[in-house]
């Protein structure tokens, strides 16, 4: 089974919100995950948290060869999980 580490939209029309997910390749964007490892709000306030990652998750999910999308890509490297994986 092919896996790939991607973002699933959530939140209202015109306030997006994201969920970083596990899922099989085959799935739709919002349909059925594996796991969930973490979020993204891109419009968060300046008080409030704007990415959290779960890093043990991730770097388990990296190392059984799941591939990340390309801004979730960006958004572990911002977090500092891809930094643990080459270590």
């Amino acid at each position: 089974m092919a896996t790939k580490i991607r973002l699933r939209r959530m939140g209202a029309k015109k306030a997006p919100f994201y969920r970083v997910v596990v899922a099989d390749t085959r799935s739709p964007r919002d349909g059925k995950n594996i796991e969930e490892i973490g979020y993204y709000n891109p419009i968060a306030q300046k008080s409030a948290v704007t990415l959290k990652i779960n890093e043990e998750r991730a770097l388990y999910w990296l190392n059984t060869g799941a591939q990340p999308s390309e801004t979730v890509k960006a958004l572990l490297k911002k977090a500092g999980v891809l930094e643990k994986l080459n270590n």
